[in-house]
């Protein structure tokens, strides 16, 4: 089938408000995705770090879709593929992923707060358990992704000082909520401000992420993002099934993060050394 890109409301929504949600965009296949997220939290011990699920403390794995054919194969879907391609370009990067069990509140952030040389970044988030705004699902504040305006420059200067800056709480806070239910598919902007309270102490999620490709001048940038992965104890960007099953059309979105993490096992060998365990996020 070919792909489905995204209408001209579709993109000016998402330049003015940083984030749009797609009801039931994977429906047809959710259960298929579910039993693939299962499956590799069960070949990994069933939570963090070959550990079962601390319901104190997210668990997290990266990469995750890297694990399992059939979340590659995300990447190959018309409809996932031509939303990022409206996004970012035909060319653009994936660039990691990762699958969570979360625990407890995530407080306001962004993903990187003007990361790159101009490169767009956005994730692809797919929630798989029913989530309301009591309940632990997303809430984004709209066009906090725009450094360039005052809004975002206040924000990013005063959001982790909740709540001494406003004097209210983090959940308190003027915000969209975005529930959804498994199938949904909600895609944001790294630089949005975003956060979720309330929930279970097992929701699951796992997202992607991509970005827009870098020009051969700025690729040093793009190598210290890639080192960001260390952390994770990731010795290589993607992971072996997620080039093993690549077809031609999807090496184009592996191409130049392939090419550019030649440093990472170092830095990944470095942390392993210096923390008791890999990132939690």
């Amino acid at each position: 089938m070919a792909d489905q890109p995204l209408s001209d409301e579709q993109m000016r929504r998402f330049e003015t408000f940083g984030f749009l949600v797609f009801p039931g965009m994977l429906g047809d296949v959710i259960d298929e995705i579910i039993d693939a997220f299962e499956q590799i939290w069960d070949q990994r011990g069933g939570g963090h770090h070959g550990a079962e699920h601390d319901e104190e403390r997210r668990s997290c794995i990266v990469p995750f879709i890297d694990q399992h054919p059939r979340l590659c194969a995300l990447l190959d879907d018309e409809r996932i593929h031509g939303l990022l391609c409206s996004l970012l370009g035909d060319d653009f990067n994936y660039t990691g992923s990762d699958g969570n069990y979360y625990a407890g509140d995530t407080g306001w952030h962004s993903d990187g707060w003007g990361r790159g040389a101009g490169q767009r970044f956005v994730k692809v988030a797919l929630y798989l358990d029913d989530l309301t705004r009591e309940t632990g699902c997303l809430r984004v504040i709209p066009g906090s992704h725009n450094s360039d305006d005052a809004f975002g420059g206040t924000l990013q200067e005063h959001i982790r000082q909740i709540p001494d800056t406003w004097g209210m709480e983090g959940d308190e806070l003027p915000a969209f909520a975005l529930e959804t239910s498994p199938g949904d598919v909600a895609v944001f902007n790294h630089n949005l401000k975003h956060a979720a309270f309330g929930g279970s102490s097992r929701r699951r999620m796992f997202t992607i992420n991509c970005s827009q490709r870098y020009p051969e001048s700025e690729l040093p940038a793009f190598r210290d993002y890639i080192s960001a992965h260390a952390r994770f104890w990731s010795e290589r960007l993607y992971g072996e099934a997620m080039i093993a099953t690549a077809s031609a059309g999807r090496m184009v979105h592996l191409e130049q993060g392939h090419a550019n993490d030649g440093h990472l096992a170092a830095l990944a060998a470095k942390a392993r050394a210096e923390m008791a365990e890999p990132s939690r996020g």
